[in-house]
């Protein structure tokens, strides 16, 4: 009985050394201004700025390959942050900033067909085959991915209403320069 418990845990001290040297050899580098740019995104993996998620539009702005706009959720936060990280200027002048939206699905036009089912990447949406889809406000983005499948334009999207916990004071600009 000792001997089996003793090659067992000499066989588990042996192999997890070898794991944790394979591990070592092994690793990849990672650019580490992709991890802080990757830090900085809001990460909704929205798909938005054109790439499949935050981690591929982190490593296209991390080479120079992408806009500092493209990130939607983001907002002008984000863009400045970006802008300030890699030691650009934000050219906000085509930038519209949106204001927070969510879906709603109209429970009277939905046939329950879940196509939505499929493009929300949140899994925000929630429904049955044949049956009526609902949106879980809270955990919605408002990429309008639903809303853009949508065969009867049972989705609609509304504006996150300005409540004391959605509100925010924007930064006074001053125009002249203080003495």
């Amino acid at each position: 009985m000792l001997l089996a418990i003793g090659s067992v845990a000499i066989m588990g001290a042996a192999l997890g050394g070898l794991l944790g040297a394979a591990a070592k050899l092994l690793a990849v580098e990672e650019n580490p201004l992709e991890v802080e740019l990757l830090g900085m995104l809001p990460g909704a993996q929205c798909g938005q700025c054109g790439y499949v998620g935050c981690g591929q539009y982190a490593a296209a702005l991390a080479k120079g390959e992408a806009s500092i706009t493209a990130c939607a959720p983001g907002g002008k936060p984000v863009i400045e942050a970006l802008a300030k990280k890699l030691g650009v200027t934000a050219d906000m002048d085509d930038h519209e900033e949106e204001s927070l939206q969510y879906a709603v699905v109209d429970e009277s036009l939905c046939i329950g067909c879940m196509r939505c089912l499929g493009e929300c990447s949140v899994d925000a949406i929630v429904g049955a085959a044949k049956q009526m889809h609902t949106v879980i406000k809270q955990e919605c983005h408002g990429c309008k991915k639903c809303f853009n499948i949508c065969p009867t334009e049972a989705i609609k999207m509304v504006t996150v209403p300005v409540t004391l916990s959605s509100w925010h004071w924007h930064k006074p600009q001053s125009d002249q320069a203080v003495h």
